[in-house]
């Protein structure tokens, strides 16, 4: 053994078979015993449990919240109720669909449409007239559109037109023996709906004037233009922007009182069809008298007292006062207004009245908004012509004048 190999022999501890620099390594880092290992690996695994739980607590609180706003919007846009329960804590008898109906109503926005109410209209003539000077001249040389086209624009602007329809469309030739009968052929209905006219009364003493058969006709041709027509034991409801209006049209000439009976069972059967506003409009009354009967006084207050909300009225041939009765309006005669029953009356004043009523959660609201526009059965003062003309002015102040006097009794 050499000198070197000696010393390195001295360097080495026995049976360690380490240097003395790995000996102070290995002090420095200990070896960890089994115990510290497993201690080491459960906090590890407690840690990681407790990032997943909170991981998974925030998904199902997500979770819930989106839902929760799910089924509130389901409900908001369904009218669903948040609450089984009523005020004192006890289960609700209401149903689903009554609580929803409920909460619609609630909601719903009111609506309002204007009426407007005209005359007579004769859409035709008596054979015995000169046919020079006849409304079927007129309409021979100027078509339909003519008759209507200076009230056109009022009618477009309201939602319900409503005229008296006093005369027949018809081709029968067997005339009633009468001293007036009047009529004119299917086509005239052009002259209402060129017009803007959506409503016409029939219950009057001239829509038999060429027999039972002229009366039909009648019904038919206005029917074939869309013309909604009643009167007599036909009643009608129409759908007017949303809001059901009954249309009863009442005969009285004939029978008097008699005829109240039949008015009050035909109001009662449109309120039955749904009908939210009813009006009546009544053929009756006194020819050129400008203040109502006892009987119009009676039968309209009665048509009130039994449900109607406006009533109207005509035959008389000239203007009569207006009446608000139990917060209704009368209006007792609107005159004449397309009127081929004369080439001249020597009246020639005449109106249109406007109403708007209000409907909410499908019942009336209680209003009383009102327009008179005074009107001219002519546009020209000398004679008849046909054409119905707004009045203006000095004119105009003298028709409402009318109206003011006629009405001041009441």
């Amino acid at each position: 053994m050499n000198q070197g190999e000696d010393q390195r022999g001295r360097n080495r501890q026995p049976g360690s078979g380490q240097t003395p620099g790995t000996e102070r390594g290995a002090q420095q880092r200990r070896p960890v015993s089994r115990e510290e290992r497993m201690r080491r690996k459960r906090e590890r695994l407690k840690r990681r449990r407790r990032i997943a739980i909170a991981i998974l607590c925030g998904i199902v609180l997500l979770l819930i919240l989106i839902i929760a706003g799910i089924v509130a919007l389901v409900r908001h846009f369904a009218g669903g109720s948040d609450s089984s329960n009523d005020k004192d804590g006890q289960a609700s008898d209401l149903t689903i669909e009554e609580q929803q109906a409920e909460e619609n109503e609630a909601e719903a926005e009111p609506v309002s449409i204007t009426i407007s109410a005209a005359g007579d209209c004769t859409l035709g003539t008596d054979e015995y007239f000169d046919p020079s000077t006849s409304l079927n001249a007129y309409y021979d040389s100027n078509g339909p559109a003519y008759f209507f086209q200076n009230v056109k624009s009022i009618f477009e602007a309201d939602d319900l037109t409503i005229v008296n329809m006093e005369g027949t469309l018809t081709e029968e030739t067997a005339r009633q023996d009468k001293t007036y009968a009047f009529k004119g052929p299917a086509e005239y209905t052009q002259i209402l709906t060129d017009g803007d006219v959506e409503a016409a009364n029939l219950a009057n003493n001239h829509s038999h004037d060429y027999g039972d058969q002229s009366y039909t006709d009648t019904i038919a041709a206005l029917d074939a233009a869309g013309i909604t027509n009643f009167g007599y034991d036909r009643t009608a409801v129409m759908d007017v922007n949303g809001v059901k209006v009954g249309l009863v049209g009442t005969y009285e000439l004939a029978d008097g009182m008699g005829c109240e009976d039949e008015m009050i069972s035909n109001i009662k059967a449109v309120e039955e069809q749904g009908a939210q506003i009813v009006i009546v409009s009544f053929h009756w009354g006194l020819e050129r008298e400008n203040y109502p009967t006892e009987n119009q006084v009676n039968l309209a207050h009665s048509a009130i007292d039994n449900g109607a909300d406006l009533v109207l009225g005509h035959h008389p041939h000239v203007l009569e006062g207006i009446e608000v009765y139990n917060g209704k309006n009368i209006v007792y005669s609107l005159g004449n207004f397309c009127f081929g029953g004369n080439s001249n009356p020597s009246d020639k004043d005449t109106m249109i009245f406007q109403q708007t009523f209000t409907v909410q959660n499908g019942e009336l609201v209680e209003d009383n908004v009102t327009n008179i526009i005074p009107c001219s059965i002519s546009s020209d003062s000398s004679y008849n012509n046909y054409q119905p003309t707004p009045l203006e002015g000095d004119e105009a102040d003298r028709v409402k004048g009318r109206i003011e006097e006629y009405s001041s009794g009441f």
